[in-house]
């Protein structure tokens, strides 16, 4: 059985706890604008509503693919023709990764991918280029599609979390460009590609730079024209969803995530925490009570001293005054420079002027008065004063 103080310990930690949870609990969730892209997250630029919506939007089979794309397309387990839906903010392909994907387009299937950068080893691959237009000034930026049949009524605008990101030096022979922004100011009316088709082997690429325009917070504002417009071009029986090139799988807030996907150190953090409780509880039923601390006598001489000082300078005994002052001083000369003090001549003078560091002048005057002191007579306030004023002047 626990004690009284083992249980308020137990009740202690038990009511932090409680506390903690329901403050995490009851708090207000911060909204997340960060680019996630997932189809599971329902954050404004998350894909939940793309992803829901797409087999509808598409009419054709939708699977999910977590592996890395290498992985997947080495595999060769894939139906053709059929279509590689990659979306994110960034799409950084390595060599290896480039090299599968363009064999699998080479084959008659489809890549569609839309990001703000596909990075430098697929864009120097396809001889194009993507950047961000810093020249524009407006709030919102508008695109369209150059297809007549596609085209919109009217321009779709977009304005949060939008970077207007254009494609350049494209290969113009091979490359056909379906889609556009359009930029004004108070000069100039212009125009940026922005979503181009890209032929390779029997398949093709498609490049689109308004990953934004796909995420939930802009479909659910009912901009739902332009980006069916722009899906409207993948026609494949199945389309495989990319889940692992994405912002949102790398970008998890736990700062315990790695301990808990690992079996291993999760069940060590478990046993680490029951070990705590353990040692608390045990440690404060065995721990002794504090022992008091005894403050250690004072040493009171000096204020005695200094009582009895007061008193005889109150009742005008200089001559005992003197008397102890002479005392103490001599004795403070035998101990701290091994001197005899019996004679108080000539050579005590020197010796203790070359000891102390004094000069001989301060040393001689204080003897002397000593000397006259020690040969009696009443002692008078003027004295004492004396004596004190010649003591204090030598370093002793």
């Amino acid at each position: 059985m626990l004690d009284r103080r083992s249980k308020n310990i137990v009740w202690f930690f038990v009511l932090a706890i409680g506390l903690i949870l329901m403050v995490e609990l009851l708090r207000p969730r911060p909204l997340d604008w960060s680019p996630s892209y997932t189809d599971t997250d329902q954050v404004p630029f998350g894909c939940y509503v793309l992803y829901q919506e797409l087999p509808e939007l598409l009419d054709t089979q939708i699977e999910i693919i977590e592996q890395d794309p290498f992985e997947f397309l080495l595999d060769s387990n894939y139906t053709s023709p059929s279509t590689y839906f990659f979306i994110n903010d960034d799409l950084y392909f390595d060599q290896q990764q480039v090299n599968e994907l363009l064999d699998y387009v080479a084959e008659g299937n489809t890549a569609f991918l839309s990001a703000r950068d596909f990075g430098y080893i697929l864009e120097d691959t396809l001889s194009t280029y993507t950047y961000v237009d810093y020249d524009f000034r407006e709030e919102e930026i508008v695109t369209n599609l150059y297809n007549p049949s596609l085209k919109t009524d009217s321009l779709t605008a977009y304005k949060k979390g939008i970077y207007p990101t254009v494609i350049d030096d494209v290969d113009t022979l091979n490359v056909t460009t379906l889609g556009y922004y359009r930029f004004k100011d108070t000069e100039y009316d212009w125009v940026e590609q922005n979503f181009i088709r890209y032929p390779f082997g029997e398949g093709m690429i498609y490049l689109h730079t308004l990953p934004e325009a796909f995420s939930n917070y802009y479909l659910l504002k009912n901009q739902l024209e332009y980006p069916a417009s722009v899906l409207s071009y993948i026609d494949a029986p199945v389309v495989y969803w990319d889940t692992h090139m994405k912002s949102g799988r790398r970008e998890v807030p736990s700062q315990m995530r790695f301990i808990f996907a690992q079996e291993s150190l999760s069940w060590a953090y478990y046993l680490a925490v029951i070990g705590v409780l353990f040692l608390v509880l045990f440690r404060a039923k065995r721990e002794q009570r504090p022992i008091p601390i005894i403050e250690p006598l004072k040493n009171t001489s000096v204020a005695f001293t200094q009582t009895i000082g007061d008193l005889y300078f109150q009742h005008k005994d200089y001559d005992s005054i003197i008397e102890q002052r002479m005392t103490y001083l001599l004795e403070t000369i035998r101990n701290k420079y091994q001197m005899d003090t019996r004679d108080l001549n000539e050579d005590l003078i020197d010796k203790l002027a070359g000891k102390s560091g004094s000069s001989r002048e301060d040393v001689e005057k204080l003897i002397q008065q000593l000397n006259n002191l020690q040969r009696g007579g009443r002692k008078t306030e003027a004295d004492l004063i004396e004596l004190n004023k010649n003591i204090d002047a030598l370093d002793l």
